[in-house]
């Protein structure tokens, strides 16, 4: 699975790569593709074979060039490029969303392995990582038992949070207009537009979206430990503040017009707007948070 994840990465960022070129234009060679998508060169060769496959490349070697534009649904889905820990990970905090979990929830391992469609091994490596912070905790023989979070901890943690965020979205933008994350920063950006116009009925869906937006800002600093302690970052901030029902909807859609500016600075490459985009949107993030941790009476 983590291999084929992989692979359909890489497609997708590929993708992304030739749609920039335009149609005639030459495919950088497979040194140069196995460098900007960060896979080895039999990935690479893989990915142009099934380029070619779908009509999006014609020539060999050096001669290739891209065929025709490509079509905006052309990419595998985004689920599909995840490796399983984040399939899992993912899953995961659907599960606590969509079912309202609350503090003192125990949870079963065996009951989300069948709900996942995966191993119990998986599963229980997934919550260990969190049990180190205390947010869940391991009961002899009754499971997981979910703790739930203190406005102090949340509070210290949304610092980190920032520092990460504007460190990362600094970097985002000294990155050359070649890179891959600018092909996945308009994909999400049509994403947040097409759930504005159905917000109605999907405001539920902006949890996932949320959670992908920030990682794609933090992916363009890469590290082994801020990922890994993104995972409890994406927990609170993406996820526990929607337990808190009250305006759900309109507070999701300030969120997604937040996005959609902080997009558009990006994509303007302009620093001075990503900085008050990014200030403005956590700020905001913050104040939500805080409130679903304090809720006021109805």
């Amino acid at each position: 699975m983590k291999s084929d994840a992989v692979f359909k990465a890489a497609f997708n960022d590929a993708l992304g790569i030739v749609a920039a070129a335009g149609e005639g234009a030459p495919v950088p060679a497979e040194n140069e593709l196995s460098q900007r998508l960060g896979v080895s060169r039999t990935t690479v060769r893989k990915v142009l074979s099934a380029m070619a496959e779908r009509g999006y490349l014609v020539g060999e070697g050096r001669n290739r060039v891209v065929a025709r534009a490509v079509a905006a649904d052309a990419g595998f889905p985004v689920e599909e490029t995840m490796a399983a820990s984040a399939q899992v990970e993912r899953q995961f905090m659907e599960w606590m969303l969509r079912g309202d979990t609350k503090p003192g929830t125990l949870i079963n391992e065996l009951e989300l392995a069948r709900i996942f469609g995966v191993g119990t091994t998986g599963i229980r490596e997934f919550l260990n990582r969190f049990s180190r912070f205390g947010l869940i905790e391991k009961r002899p023989n009754a499971g997981w038992l979910f703790k739930g979070f203190t406005a102090a901890f949340a509070s210290e943690l949304f610092e980190i949070r920032e520092m990460f965020e504007q460190r990362s979205a600094k970097a985002l933008l000294s990155l050359p207009p070649t890179a891959p994350i600018w092909g996945r920063l308009r994909a999400i950006q049509r994403e947040h537009e097409e759930l504005l116009g159905q917000i109605d009925g999907r405001f539920h869906d902006f949890s996932d979206l949320d959670n992908r937006f920030h990682r794609l800002i933090n992916s363009a600093v890469p590290n082994r430990f801020i990922d890994d302690f993104y995972d409890i970052i994406t927990l609170i901030f993406h996820y526990h503040y929607q337990w808190n029902k009250r305006d759900e909807r309109h507070r999701n859609e300030i969120a997604i017009g937040e996005h959609l500016d902080y997009i558009a600075a990006f994509l303007a490459r302009d620093p001075v707007a990503v900085r008050q985009a990014c200030t403005r949107h956590l700020a905001s993030a913050r104040r939500t948070m805080m409130d679903s941790l304090n809720p006021a009476d109805d």
